[in-house]
């Protein structure tokens, strides 16, 4: 029985597979050896003793040079590996950046003869399916090619997937898998977690471009997100006419977004574009959990009337609901410039270590926030804080899991866009904005909870009988390093009476603060019912802050008290 591949014909052997991945991996191997020679003899000049050398810029921009005409030379695989690369400041420096960013328009495109056998095989002869097809694509990437056409009289956009290309991909795959554990052995420990995380979100990402029935179900999800926003338009996929290999949608036309000449004859006013992109975006990753994350200028363009348009939908990243949460936290942490709240936001999202050096990610967060707000971030200062932390700059606390690594992918190349169209761009005035109108939105509960929140904060708070001085010491060992030795030196039934305390104590609170919202959502008779039940409680707590001993007699002893007190 034939089995059915990219050009229509029998799969190759389970011998033939691992030839072609030995070959390749020795063919990998080989074509960056010379650039892992020069990384090595960074740290020693000649391999196995002497010291390290200097490494200039111009050192930089020729190795970097070197590393896109390799990927280019190794083909599709390759290509997205440095596309992506391209977008993680994280992992490479400036300089690489920069050079990468040019693979984004420099896939050349399949022949149409090599092509067409697999729009043949999935949907039969191209005359017969569509009442035109113009074989000279509109768009060339690494792992397909676009091509318009008609289709029932509609105008189309018709993707398909490159020939070969799963094989090649999946022998790539293999290498890398292979390659990847002496890479990270030799990492610098502050690197080799993110690059786990990079090759897991290539693997990841990959395969799910690869498939297009994957990426019609997320046009179609994306698409019914946003169905009542009249500035944001999603191409609508056509099931009849797509399979695994061959994506077929509406063609939606539209100026390419880094344009800025074409945008400017069009009239347009490219701030509120940037403004209504980032919004976007922000909607799709904190309110919809679910986002593109490929937005290079290719993937997103405008029309005359302003409407953003977002094509290709292969990669995307899904939040949990607690993700979510968390990072609408850190939006509101960045809105209040409270640098100390993004830090905590960080450490829960686990893209931080907890035992990070708070002060030195101050310094950091600060020239981030300069850079944001669109101000110039000096030479001098970055050279001062890399000078003063070169030791934590090596063990870098930054952990970037899957989904993180999306998003600053999303926001590097975002910050891109955003600065072509408005070199003047502030992101964080973007999100205030942002955060005040979920904040308007949401007042009316927000404020009857509001209200009561410092209440019941002091309540908690004095059912547990924490003195001010202990408690101030607690809320700074948060932020540094305190260890604690606490003897009890009460009578055996003082934990017996504290945690009375305490179980009344949040009972009257979970109920007043239950009162509370149900009073805000109109449900009078729940409300006057839970505020009874809230008075009994509240009575037998009463009771029980009267009886029994008051609280428990400490004696701390600070073995280690190493908290740093800005100048």
């Amino acid at each position: 029985m034939s089995h059915r591949t990219e050009a229509g014909v029998d799969p190759p052997t389970g011998i033939r597979v691992t030839v072609r991945s030995y070959w390749r991996f020795l063919v990998v191997v080989w074509s960056f050896l010379p650039l892992l020679v020069a990384y090595a003899r960074d740290s020693r000049r000649f391999l196995l003793f002497g010291g390290g050398r200097r490494v200039t810029e111009a050192d930089r921009q020729r190795r970097a040079e070197s590393l896109l005409e390799t990927c280019l030379d190794l083909g599709p695989t390759f290509i997205k590996i440095g596309q992506i690369l391209s977008t993680r400041p994280d992992v490479l420096p400036r300089t690489y950046i920069r050079v990468l960013s040019r693979l984004q328009d420099r896939v050349p495109p399949d022949p149409w003869t090599a092509v067409e056998p697999i729009v043949e095989a999935d949907l039969g002869p191209v005359d017969d399916t569509f009442d035109e097809f113009d074989t000279d694509p509109i768009s060339g990437a690494s792992l397909g090619q676009v091509y318009t056409a008609v289709v029932d009289g509609e105008r189309v956009a018709v993707k398909i997937r490159r020939p070969g290309i799963v094989r090649r991909v999946e022998a790539d795959l293999r290498v890398i898998q292979t390659l990847l554990p002496p890479i990270v052995r030799f990492a610098p420990p502050g690197q080799a977690f993110t690059m786990e995380n990079l090759a897991d979100e290539f693997e990841t990402t990959i395969r799910e471009e690869l498939d297009y029935d994957h990426e019609a179900a997320m046009l179609t999800a994306v698409g019914e997100n946003f169905a009542d926003d009249p500035h944001v338009r999603i191409p609508r996929a056509l099931p009849a006419y797509s399979t695994d290999r061959v994506l077929t949608m509406e063609y939606v036309g539209g100026v390419k977004i880094n344009d800025v000449d074409a945008i400017d004859e069009l009239g347009l006013d490219r701030e509120v574009l940037v403004r209504r992109l980032e919004e976007t975006y922000i909607d799709m990753i904190v309110d919809h959990g679910l986002f593109q994350a490929d937005p290079h200028p290719g993937n997103i363009a405008v029309q005359a009337d302003g409407t953003l348009v977002f094509y290709d939908f292969g990669v995307t990243g899904r939040l949990d609901p607690r993700t979510q949460d968390l990072l609408f936290e850190f939006y509101i942490a960045v809105a209040q410039d409270d640098i100390e709240a993004v830090i905590d936001a960080f450490v829960q999202l686990g893209a931080l270590d907890p035992s990070v050096d708070r002060r030195w990610m101050r310094d950091v967060f600060e020239l981030v926030f300069e850079s944001l707000r669109g101000g110039d971030v000096e030479v001098y200062e970055v050279r001062q804080i890399v000078t003063e932390f070169q030791g934590t700059l090596y063990e870098f606390p930054l952990r970037l899991p899957q989904n993180l690594a999306l998003i600053v992918r999303v926001s590097t190349v975002l910050e891109g866009v955003c600065r072509t169209l408005d070199p003047e761009f502030d992101f964080i005035a973007v999100v205030s904005e942002y955060v005040g109108e979920q904040g308007r939105s949401e007042e009316n509960v927000r404020a009857l909870v509001d209200r009561f929140g410092g209440d019941l904060t002091e309540v908690v708070r004095s059912v547990v009988g924490t003195p001010a001085d202990v408690d101030g010491i607690l809320t700074a060992a948060e932020n540094d390093a305190v260890t604690v030795e606490i003897d009890l030196t009460a009578r055996n039934d003082a934990l017996d009476h504290l945690a009375s305390r305490v179980v009344w104590g949040l009972l009257f609170a979970a109920g007043a603060l239950s009162t509370t919202v149900l009073f805000a959502f109109s449900d009078f008779l729940a409300a006057e019912v839970t505020a009874v039940a809230t008075l009994l409680v509240g009575i037998g707590f009463v009771r029980a802050m009267r009886r029994g001993p008051r609280g428990l007699a400490v004696n701390p002893r600070f073995t280690r008290y190493n908290m740093r007190r800005d100048d």
